[in-house]
């Protein structure tokens, strides 16, 4: 595999000159020079232990806080060692897709699993896999609910910008046009919503707890889209499934979220995880794919991929969804990382992170000039007002290893706090913020 070449380089000149592109510095112009690295500079003759003792001198410039406080769409959430331990086993970790299904049983298996529980965790009929992750499972769900007639969607300003976006870019694609609900006071605007619903809406989407940590009303919000003849596309936080109603519950039609706080670390950015669910109407609109269990001709249980509807198995022209890879590997981990702690550990966890927000809001706002921004019940982030400008005080608790909050473009800063947040933590916080200001 050495000398295995997957394309020439006259072929890589035509690739890059067919998207106007002469060389492969022009393909990433856009990332600044200070960013890019030609080679490692690294000295002629040195053995592989040599070699390694460099590069892990280099990653040790790496900045890894030992406390966190900042959230927004990723989380600092404790993952059970029974969850690495299971998903490093080289037979899953060398598994990909299964293209000769029946014949990849323990795959199925996994998949059928994690495709129970995110229906259990969401209340909904059917669940898929293989999203990529939140931001594309949104964009995938705004996808299922266009018809010949309806083509506008409606999504909340208080949903994560990053999706927002990600929805945004999907719909100039296909043609769909994306249209912002206003928020009042942190949460949806009720009545804007209300007023711009017609009968060219085919769906609305709304966060839960939304961007701002704020608990939306879903099911009246939910409700008033129905009422209109929209679907109702509900973007949840997994962890908070555990204590909040369940999209099932609020009458959402489809269900999708970030899998990373199940079991997934930060990792600088991925790879995390889309999770997808629907109700049984729609489950045929889902993209990705559904393992179903079935018995083979002895009788034994067996599993079946009983829906694929992938791009490399359909006409490219007639593909309804942007799914052409697999996410298995991370949709397992979210399975082992549910079984591990079990619904009665799931909701210690909710209740662990709601908790020490709460503190961590309350020792925040001891300080001078910090304030909460909006009212109304929160998960784990909230808001609060900043008496110096963020960056000062961002930079401040850094230098004290503390990642602290998000600072907002209204230049207020967004919190938040998990059950990996101590007491005492929260304290040294509190302590290192009045150090700064």
């Amino acid at each position: 595999m050495g000398s295995y070449q997957p394309s020439t380089q006259a072929e890589r000149q035509a690739m890059l000159e067919s998207i106007g592109c002469q060389s492969m510095d022009d393909l990433y112009a856009q990332v600044p020079p200070e960013m890019r690295l030609d080679h490692l500079d690294l000295p002629d003759g040195k053995s592989e232990l040599e070699v390694r003792r460099i590069l892990e001198g280099i990653a040790a410039k790496n900045t890894v806080f030992p406390s966190v406080f900042r959230g927004a769409g990723a989380y600092k959430h404790y993952i059970p060692a029974i969850v690495k331990s299971v998903t490093s086993k080289e037979t899953f970790l060398t598994a990909y897709t299964p293209y000769q299904a029946e014949l990849s049983q323990g795959v199925l298996q996994s998949i059928f699993e994690y495709q129970t529980m995110i229906c259990a965790l969401t209340g909904m009929d059917a669940s898929n896999a293989s999203i990529y992750d939140g931001a594309s499972a949104a964009a995938e769900a705004v996808a299922m609910c266009r018809d010949r007639k309806r083509s506008t969607v409606l999504i909340s300003a208080a949903a994560h910008p990053m999706v927002r976006r990600t929805v945004e870019t999907y719909c100039f694609g296909n043609g769909m046009e994306v249209k912002t609900v206003p928020v009042k006071n942190g949460f949806t605007d009720a009545q804007a919503l209300a007023d711009l619903l017609d009968d060219t809406v085919a769906c609305f989407y709304l966060q839960q707890p939304n961007y701002y940590g704020c608990i939306e009303s879903a099911k009246e919000l939910g409700e008033t889209a129905h009422a209109a003849g929209a679907k109702f596309i509900m973007g949840v936080n997994p962890i908070a499934m555990a204590v909040l109603k369940t999209p099932g519950e609020c009458g959402a039609d489809i269900a999708v979220g970030e899998g990373q706080p199940l079991g997934m670390p930060l990792s600088f950015g991925g790879p995390y995880l889309g999770f997808m669910a629907a109700t049984a109407a729609l489950t045929r609109k889902l993209p990705g794919r559904i393992v179903g269990e079935t018995t083979d001709h002895e009788g034994r249980r067996a599993y079946v991929l009983t829906l694929q509807a992938r791009e490399q198995h359909i006409r490219r022209e007639k593909a309804s969804s942007n799914v052409c890879s697999n996410q298995a590997l991370c949709a397992m981990t979210a399975a082992v990382y549910l079984a591990a702690v079990g619904p009665d550990g799931l909701l210690q966890v909710a209740e662990s992170c709601m908790a020490h927000a709460r503190y961590a809001a309350q020792r925040v706002c001891d300080v001078p000039g910090f304030d909460m921004v909006y009212p109304g019940p929160y998960f784990h982030e909230f808001v609060t007002t900043c008496p110096c400008k963020p960056e000062k005080l961002i930079d401040g608790l850094a230098k004290r290893g503390i990642l602290g909050p998000l600072p907002l473009e209204d230049g207020n800063l967004l919190w938040c706090a998990t059950e990996m947040n101590t007491r005492d933590d929260i304290d040294a916080l509190e302590q290192a913020i009045r150090e700064v200001v």
